[in-house]
């Protein structure tokens, strides 16, 4: 598996350039980086043909591998989406993470799950046509890509080689905590292309509006939380998974040293688990 850092929070936290971003990542030794190329991100999408391959130069230059990107695009027909797909391509990007389908009015998921559909087949030909793997993020909250199930639903149609899942045992965990989020990569082991490492804990906290109190979900250090990872280390062997797995050291409320400090103790975590688990 290659161990990579999701670059958003170097870019949120510090401001960092590719290149600033890159060193911190070399130094925590990682073997690469998941590079942000949406709006706000380390390339923005209208940039995309000068500015991508300069970052995967830079990070190659480091010693750090870019297999993947993380892109807002749910759309072939987008502004920049087919330079996103072509330029990934030239670059060596295998795999391309799509944005979020929004899960809005309640009554109204099934007309909802088929207009994702109807974009997904544009995806994948944009996939097929650069020979790039574009995959569904499992994401806890309002989006079609919440359930697995549902993911199983737009993906079940199409090849896994050009549309895949990004499955995130995190978010996977905070809408199936015992068994949902075994039995989601059971239901999409096919399609499972990249995985996504976060933790989350549960809290009750008082809603300063009402002052009632309430239950809300947290991102906590690796092993602190409600996910097994050893267990969902040992489905992923099972399956025989052996891609990208990508950190998300999503701290808001971390300074830039102190979310460097997390991410060194998370890695270390994570290859503990590896560890005994291969």
């Amino acid at each position: 598996m290659q161990l990579l850092m999701f670059s958003k929070m170097l870019k949120d936290a510090g401001n960092l350039s590719v290149d600033e971003a890159g060193d911190r990542v070399a130094e925590m030794g990682f073997d690469g980086v998941d590079l942000t190329v949406r709006p706000g991100g380390h390339v923005a999408p209208e940039e995309v043909t000068e500015r991508l391959p300069e970052a995967i130069d830079t990070l190659k230059s480091k010693g750090l591998a870019v297999p993947m990107i993380t892109t807002s695009i749910t759309g072939a027909e987008e502004d920049h989406a087919e330079d996103i797909f072509r330029t990934a391509s030239e670059c060596g990007v295998g795999f391309l993470k799509l944005g979020y389908w929004r899960y809005r009015e309640f009554g109204t998921i099934r007309e909802q799950i088929e207009k994702a559909r109807g974009q997904l087949r544009g995806l994948e030909a944009l996939g097929r046509k650069h020979g790039v793997t574009a995959a569904l993020h499992t994401h806890s909250g309002p989006n079609l890509t919440a359930n697995p199930a549902v993911v199983h639903m737009l993906l079940r149609d199409h090849d896994p080689r050009w549309l895949g899942a990004y499955i995130d045992p995190g978010h996977m965990a905070v809408e199936g905590g015992k068994s949902g989020w075994k039995m989601g990569v059971d239901l999409l082991d096919r399609y499972i292309r990249l995985v996504a490492i976060k933790d989350f804990g549960w809290f009750r906290e008082t809603d300063r509006k009402t002052g009632e109190k309430r239950w809300v979900n947290r991102l906590v250090p690796l092993g602190e939380g409600i996910v097994p990872w050893p267990e969902v280390f040992r489905c992923l062997g099972k399956i025989g998974f052996d891609g990208c797995v990508s950190v998300h050291s999503e701290y808001p409320d971390l300074s830039l040293e102190e979310l460097i400090r997390q991410t060194r103790e998370d890695l270390a975590y994570l290859k503990r688990v590896l560890g005994n688990t291969s």
